[in-house]
């Protein structure tokens, strides 16, 4: 990528696609965080991954329906699991996420195995392709997410952890598949983990400002470096929130203290 890849036609989608993400998974960081299963993103990321996998490895069309139902179905029987082991095994459940994911992760490998394209591919999941988003592909995403966002906003109270895990199910798998599962990591730990100080309003506020300017100056970078995009955002995010942090009330020491 070069500098004339900083054009609106191609930085404008992938912003966007970034900020429709970053609608879910700011407000289901902050659950994440709540709850204490910090790495069920990735778990549920790495298991639609693994969904999406087995359906190229049966040879079925990669923009078909049946890829995203066979990773939807993938992420609801881990999520609708998960539910399971929490009540049954709370204290364990981080370890089970954690042994979940790596079962998903060496899954996809071992279905990757004789595929030739397979290191290609593995590349895509971990990182994404949101630079080739494109207006037309983000609309169903963006009206998906508004359910999703209305669902949690009026029942999140009354829910409980089944109704937690299923939204986020859906809505990872459908991330994971625009921007790759580091950048789904990022975007749901990131802003909440530099916001928790906060109070909920601004809490929310501040996590999509923080997530938004990551997106355009990572994307950006990415141009102009030429940097794999997916990387640089988490990089981008991470100094961002990190100066975020420092700009709280009480972060910075008064002089002569």
């Amino acid at each position: 990528m070069t500098l004339e890849l900083l054009d609106w036609t191609i930085i404008g989608p992938a912003f966007v696609a970034g900020l429709i993400v970053l609608s879910t998974h700011v407000p289901l960081g902050h659950e994440v965080l709540k709850r204490g299963i910090i790495f069920i993103d990735l778990a549920i990321a790495q298991i639609a991954g693994l969904g999406v996998i087995a359906a190229h490895s049966m040879n079925w069309d990669q923009d078909g329906i049946e890829v995203q139902i066979a990773a939807v179905s993938a992420a609801l029987i881990a999520a609708v699991g998960l539910h399971w082991t929490e009540k049954r095994w709370a204290s364990n459940q981080e370890p089970l996420i954690g042994i979940l994911f790596i079962l998903a992760a060496t899954g996809g490998i071992l279905l990757l195995a004789g595929n030739p394209h397979g290191s290609e591919h593995l590349k895509e999941l971990l990182v994404g392709q949101i630079l080739w988003s494109t207006w037309t592909s983000l609309l169903p995403i963006a009206a998906l997410y508004v359910g999703l966002l209305v669902i949690w906003f009026t029942t999140r109270e009354r829910g409980g952890p089944l109704a937690f895990y299923l939204i986020f199910a859906v809505a990872v798998t459908a991330s994971v598949q625009i921007v790759g599962i580091y950048l789904v990591f990022a975007s749901l730990i990131i802003p909440a983990l530099a916001t928790q100080h906060l109070q909920h309003g601004r809490r929310l506020t501040v996590g999509y400002a923080i997530g938004a300017v990551s997106y355009f100056v990572g994307i950006a970078l990415s141009a102009i470096l030429d940097f794999p995009t997916g990387a640089i955002i988490v990089w981008t995010m991470a100094l961002v929130a990190l100066a975020a942090g420092f700009l709280k009330p009480g972060a910075v020491p008064k002089r002569g203290s």
